[in-house]
């Protein structure tokens, strides 16, 4: 029997992202982090701050995943509209959670007094769960399999710390990186070959264009140690029969300091 892949989707929201202001790095600590929790990123969507934009997102990713996170919107302000329409989404109205107006409270007593605009961010979707927030203290979301998290990388992080250990998963993915300066094209019948022979692998290539010569990291990803290693020796294997250099840990994709 194949062993159970959990995934999930993220719904990336925020006008700046998609205008360039702002860029993202969420996406990758997610990813990382779902690794570590056995559970696989399997889609990403960025929308604007649009209602109907994001409750159709939100509703296509929690259809085709196991558990679907969302970052940005639920700050203080008019534009910050998630927690609206993830209620839209669900169906439900929203309500102020009253631990998250007394955590708020607390946190700005000493930083002018909680005002109408600092308690917009206690507002949840009715039913939901709080996650903690140690660095600014409005608080993440949980629903059901929903997490709406802030999208301040740094205050994401928080919240995906809070929320380690408490989702179900499969085996955490395990990864090696073999680099080579050689041409994708070199290596491609190898490398189909080397992920063909050993089930349960996946191998990504990653070309790059450094100082006028061409190179690739190749990525092999598995959740088992032993079938990791054995198809990461037979690609350093494969590359040396083709002439070519096998670099363990891969190759820095731009020149260092």
């Amino acid at each position: 029997m194949s062993e159970r892949v959990w995934t999930a989707g993220l719904v990336v929201i925020g006008d700046e992202i998609l205008s360039g202001r702002t860029q993202d790095r969420n996406v990758a600590q997610l990813a990382a982090w779902l690794n570590v929790q056995g559970i696989r990123l399997a889609e990403v969507r960025i929308v604007p701050d649009v209602e109907e934009r994001i409750v159709e997102a939100v509703n296509a990713l929690r259809a085709r995943c196991d558990y679907c996170f969302t970052t940005g919107g639920i700050g203080p302000t008019h534009d910050d509209i998630t927690v609206d329409a993830i209620a839209a989404a669900l169906g439900v109205p929203v309500v102020i959670h009253p631990q998250a107006r007394a955590t708020l409270e607390r946190y700005y007593e000493s930083r002018g007094g909680l005002t109408e605009a600092r308690l917009r961010m206690a507002r949840v979707p009715e039913g939901a769960e709080l996650i903690p927030n140690r660095m600014s203290g409005a608080p993440g979301i949980r629903i059901g399999s929903l997490f709406i998290l802030a999208g301040v990388p740094h205050i994401a992080a928080g919240m995906l710390d809070a929320l380690t250990g408490t989702l179900e998963g499969g085996l955490p993915v395990l990864s090696r990186t073999i680099g080579a300066w050689a041409a994708e094209s070199e290596v491609a019948d190898m490398l189909r070959e080397a992920e063909q022979a050993h089930a349960g692998v996946a191998i990504g290539s990653y070309p790059f264009f450094r100082e006028g010569r061409t190179g690739a990291n190749f990525v092999v990803r598995a959740t088992d140690a032993a079938l990791l290693d054995r198809c990461a020796v037979a690609l350093v294997d494969g590359l040396r029969g083709l002439g070519i250099e096998a670099v363990e840990g891969g190759i820095p994709t731009s020149p260092g300091p």
